[in-house]
């Protein structure tokens, strides 16, 4: 497979007054085409570090961070649309930024939103929307500009339990069918299990990978993937290499 981005060796130091606080300790690992990573950790481990690292928003204290010039969608736990600008706006802000609000783009994002059921909504205010649709339309934003990988950083975590199971089942199925790379970070067992093709286990600050796992089920859909006898045999597992 195709590898897109490459940790090597990479390591994270913050400095305050306190003084130094190391986040992240010389960690290794790749991410390949097409593949959905979920990175799991404890509270305060570093996961969200990860992903600056990845989009270039932070530079390494020590290591490498290669990503051979692709380009990062980045989706975050809250929706963050604003609430001035009509849904249809919304999808064409990242567009504005880069000075890309041609026709054709516009056209792109417009059948993007029509093919995920947004298309009735797009002149609403994002207050007439359900938090699960406040969410789907916050990926279709982030896919505007066509990113080849798609940062997503706990993007469920405000939702209440019922929406979010649906919520990640819609967003799994958009990132599947739009054939995009992504690397999730949650502190959500089951969520990572649902919805990865591998998981990383990391350990408390400095971060550190502890463990790896291929993730595989005849299912692919998140749901179903919770209701395989072997989904319990993998939260297990996995609670006890975050609880070491």
């Amino acid at each position: 497979m195709n590898e897109v981005l490459r940790f090597e060796k990479v390591s994270m130091h913050y400095h305050s007054k306190q003084g130094e606080t190391v986040a992240v300790k010389d960690m290794s690992f790749s991410v390949n085409e097409g593949e959905f990573v979920a990175i799991i950790g404890p509270s305060g481990c570093g996961k969200t570090t990860l992903l600056s690292l990845a989009a270039g928003l932070l530079k390494p204290t020590s290591g490498e961070v290669v990503s051979r010039g692709v380009s990062f969608g980045y989706m975050l736990q809250k929706d963050e649309l604003f609430p001035w600008r009509t849904i249809e706006k919304n999808l064409f802000l990242p567009l504005e930024i880069k000075g890309k609000r041609t026709q054709k783009e516009r056209a792109r994002v417009l059948a993007l939103a029509e093919k995920y059921g947004l298309k009735q909504f797009l002149k609403n205010f994002p207050s007439s929307l359900s938090g699960g649709m406040k969410q789907r339309a916050a990926l279709i934003r982030t896919l505007a500009l066509d990113p080849q990988i798609l940062l997503l950083d706990e993007p469920f975590s405000a939702l209440d339990y019922q929406t979010r199971l649906s919520v990640c089942d819609d967003v799994y199925k958009i990132i599947r069918e739009e054939q995009k790379t992504a690397l999730l970070i949650t502190h959500d067992i089951s969520e990572a299990i649902s919805v990865a093709d591998r998981i990383l286990v990391l350990s408390k600050r400095p971060a550190t990978i502890v463990a790896e796992h291929d993730i595989t089920f005849p299912e692919s859909e998140p749901l179903r993937r919770r209701e395989n006898k072997e989904f319990s045999k993998w939260f297990e597992l996995l609670w006890k290499e975050l609880n070491v």
